[in-house]
């Protein structure tokens, strides 16, 4: 069983071994010809229970050959030009390069004496991400698993510069439209759900300053404690984008520590025209960054930054075994002395691999590419009579939904519409999302591949019109 070990003995077995899993998966990219196979659970489901673990193949090959049938061939293709679903972006192949190198090195970034050149090269990285954000000298942070871990630590934080022990009295202020991850670190943090207060947003989505203004001094003089103000730069939905500079004043006001969730928007730090789109997102206490959404980067790759590197210490806790504290009187960079997470992957080289190759200004034209056939793709819909658009974006979303001349029932408008999208996935010519605006079903296009045109969103509008069309019509004649 040493055979399989990666070491000197065994590289030229490494060797083989991941050339022919990339050839393998280099063979699935150039042969696929749809986002999704169509494979139900019910149908994979007793294929992979089939496999029986405690039988060993003994051979790659022979393992890779099942991987084909078990996943490979039914796999969902972000790179495919018709996935649209959520905020899953091709990937840059310098990253995956990146990925290849980390898994097989295995590097540990939690201490100096586990990573050392990781360590300053996830340093670096975060310093360069500071300076685009504009956070000042004094800013730090570090790598993460992904937002939600982003936001946790970022509120935690905040639970902790509130300085108050009655935690009953902290209040977290955030748009009706921000990710689910706030009330969740909420409950973490033995904050409850009730801690957070959702501030309504305008018509195009973004947090209306006004009611910010307005809870942020009712919860003042009821004796509450203005904890944090969660603004997004890019939400989920729609991509919109709170007024930063508004909410960074309102939270100064109040002494309320200012997050910016920018994992989706992200992307903006690095775009040639459009990053004029964060400004104010300097002045945050602290901000999230997915890079694999809008850096194309593999999952996971996402950090929170902060203002002042001197919070990151409610996070520190020693070990003897691990980081003593006289290693911090020493000066040795423990990056675990950072995070929540202790031991932790070197998700950093995909990043560094990505710019040292493309450069900053190459992944931020991709990520103009992809707002620019936003708007094209809203141009579109706003122009086609079947269908109702939401709002007019400023990232890479739409919100949409088929609307029928001659239904008006608005149950059966949401059933076909949540049909149209079930068919599709289940014909495997396209993936999109679904949501809930205002309690209604409503569909959603999430543009993150460059290579997608507006052919292809024209071209799966209509294969979602045919859906609910047949769905309406077998109703009808039924009701009938």
């Amino acid at each position: 069983m040493r055979s399989h070990l990666l070491n000197d003995v065994t590289a030229e077995s490494y060797r083989r071994s991941v050339t022919e899993g990339v050839e393998r998966v280099a063979n699935r990219l150039a042969t696929t010809r749809r986002p999704f196979t169509g494979v139900s659970a019910d149908d994979l489901a007793p294929v992979i229970s089939a496999v029986d673990l405690d039988q060993p193949l003994g051979d790659a090959s022979a393992a890779l050959d099942e991987l084909e049938r078990v996943y490979l061939q039914d796999a969902v293709y972000f790179h495919h030009p018709r996935y649209l679903g959520h905020l899953n972006c091709p990937v840059v192949i310098p990253a995956v390069l990146g990925e290849a190198v980390l898994s097989a090195v295995n590097s540990s970034l939690d201490t100096w004496d586990q990573s050392a050149g990781g360590t300053l090269i996830e340093r670096r990285l975060i310093d360069w991400t500071a300076q685009r954000i504009g956070l000042g000298a004094a800013a730090d942070g570090v790598f993460t698993s992904g937002g939600t871990q982003s936001n946790l630590q970022a509120l935690l934080l905040a639970r902790e510069e509130a300085k108050t022990a009655d935690l009953a009295r902290l209040r977290i202020f955030t748009s009706e439209c921000s990710h689910f991850s706030v009330q969740k670190s909420a409950t973490l943090l033995g904050l409850g759900r009730e801690a957070v207060v959702s501030i309504p947003v305008d018509r195009n989505k973004r947090m209306q300053t006004v009611a910010l203004a307005a809870e942020l001094a009712r919860c003042s003089r009821e004796g509450l404690v203005p904890m944090a103000v969660v603004a997004t730069a890019g939400t989920t939905d729609f991509g919109s984008i709170d007024p930063l500079p508004e909410i960074a004043e309102l939270a100064q006001e109040y002494g309320a520590w200012m997050h910016v969730d920018a994992a989706y928007g992200c992307g903006l730090l690095v775009s040639p025209s459009r990053r004029h789109l964060l400004d104010g997102i300097e002045h945050a206490d602290s901000v999230t960054v997915d890079y694999h959404k809008s850096f194309f980067q593999p999952v996971s790759s996402s950090a929170v930054l902060v203002r002042d590197a001197a919070t990151l210490g409610h996070a520190t806790y020693h070990a003897d075994y691990l980081n003593p504290r006289r290693t911090a009187e020493e000066g040795i960079p423990n990056q675990v002395d950072k995070s929540l997470q202790t031991t932790r992957r070197f998700d950093a080289l995909k990043l560094w691999m990505t710019l040292r190759v493309m450069g900053a200004d190459g992944v931020g034209q991709l990520f103009d590419e992809v707002c620019e056939l936003a708007g094209a793709g809203w141009e579109l819909l706003a122009a086609d009579p079947r269908y109702e658009v939401v709002v007019q974006p400023q990232l890479s979303t739409l919100v949409y939904r088929y609307i029928p001349e001659a239904v008006t029932s608005p149950t059966l408008i949401d059933r076909a519409n949540l049909y149209a999208r079930k068919a599709l996935f289940a014909s495997g010519e396209a993936v999109v999302a679904g949501t809930k605006v205002g309690g209604r079903q409503y569909l959603k296009f999430t543009l993150l591949n460059p290579e997608t045109t507006t052919q292809d969103i024209a071209a799966v509008l209509d294969l979602i019109a045919g859906h609910a069309e047949q769905y309406l019509g077998e109703n009808l004649v039924h009701a009938s």
